[in-house]
């Protein structure tokens, strides 16, 4: 009697309906200031929920509205449609801005990452000050990566959710390409960008070639 009726109990979770795993998961978007990764919201529902599928249709139910479900990097947010940004213009309080060191620092752990301090001074062709690495590192638009397998194993940088999230990327393979970024006059006065892969100007690259994890360490 018991094992039928733990077997009711679980075909009774299992048919849970589409639409109301929806539901859940739309609140639990709606309500977070932070993206949430599928096994987070696995957790919340109820046991036989499929949030992975549920999440399907939600951003299919959402595309074209103004408001969007956002996939950022393994997690998911509801976001402002990019085309309606400038409606939220007069809501934006600017606190400061990024010097050019500043930018530039970003953009080059951005395409270049995991990129070490050295390599970064290598492209800009000064030296990066201490203020700089930690102001992005305040703002947690850049974090920590893997030591590098080099004399001194120094230490790399590589870009957070947190910068994904505020420029409305899904990974770092969607950053603007060269064409782009000298259409937008981001090139003008620059030093070299030889070494900046071409990001949307050709095919993907797979993010780490063979034999390059033996170059970093965890």
């Amino acid at each position: 009697m018991t094992e039928h009726t733990e077997e009711k109990e679980e075909s009774l979770f299992a048919a849970l309906p589409m639409a109301e795993q929806e539901r859940m998961i739309e609140a639990v978007l709606f309500a977070s200031a932070e993206p949430v990764t599928i096994k987070e919201l696995q957790a919340r529902m109820p046991h036989g929920s499929d949030p992975a599928e549920a999440m399907v249709y939600l951003r299919r139910r959402y595309q074209g509205r103004g408001v969007q479900v956002m996939k950022i990097g393994d997690a998911y947010a509801m976001r402002t449609a990019a085309d309606l940004g400038y409606l939220m213009q007069k809501e934006t309080v600017e606190v400061r801005k990024l010097s050019r060191a500043a930018i530039e620092t970003l953009a080059i752990i951005a395409y270049q990452q995991p990129v070490t301090r050295a390599e970064i001074e290598e492209i800009r062709g000064v030296s990066v000050s201490r203020g700089t690495v930690d102001q992005l590192l305040e703002l947690e638009w850049i974090r920590f990566g893997r030591r590098k397998m080099t004399p001194g194993r120094p230490v790399t940088f590589v870009v957070t959710e947190t910068f994904l999230d505020h420029f409305g990327l899904e990974n770092a393979r969607d950053l603007p390409g060269l064409k782009e970024l000298r259409s937008a006059g981001l090139l003008e006065n620059r030093p070299p960008m030889g070494l900046m892969p071409q990001v949307g100007d050709g095919e993907d690259e797979p993010e780490a070639t063979e034999g390059q994890s033996e170059l970093f360490e965890d």
